[in-house]
């Protein structure tokens, strides 16, 4: 797994616990980041999880619209972060080309998630992926 992959995954990692305990994202990363225990974060981590809590209302929304049938409350809680982050990456960074964010999703949800989980991310951002954007 590569230094990018891994950093992904440090970030699914907190999106999903901040999520499930309740905690602020940004307040769970700097726990995280000034624990002399844990491993370092990687800078890249620390820009996913900024980058998905900046654009959260619109990444929510956005996915709201996409997951047909699917409310974000039903989701489990892995394919939500997993999906948070691949929508930021897919549609608020400018760093990633869309089939690296799709396919690194993709890839997250095969190794954190169930077995339905991978064609879940993959059809939510693909249609994503689909949609016009502005310039």
């Amino acid at each position: 797994m590569g230094a990018r992959s891994k950093a992904r995954k440090r970030a699914v990692d907190i999106l999903f616990e901040s999520d499930l305990r309740g905690l602020d994202p940004i307040a769970l990363l700097a726990e995280r980041v000034g624990a002399p225990e844990l491993a370092p974060v990687n800078e890249y981590t620390i820009s996913l999880v900024h980058g998905v809590v900046e654009h959260a209302d619109d990444i929510d929304r956005l996915l709201a619209e996409q997951a047909h049938g699917w409310a974000l409350a039903r989701m489990p809680a892995v394919d939500r972060a997993v999906l948070r982050l691949g929508v930021f990456e897919l549609l608020f960074s400018a760093e990633v080309d869309d089939a690296v964010a799709i396919d690194e999703a993709i890839e997250l949800a095969k190794l954190l998630s169930t077995d339905d989980s991978p064609r879940f991310v993959n059809g939510v951002l693909g249609a994503l992926a689909a949609l016009p954007r502005s310039s």
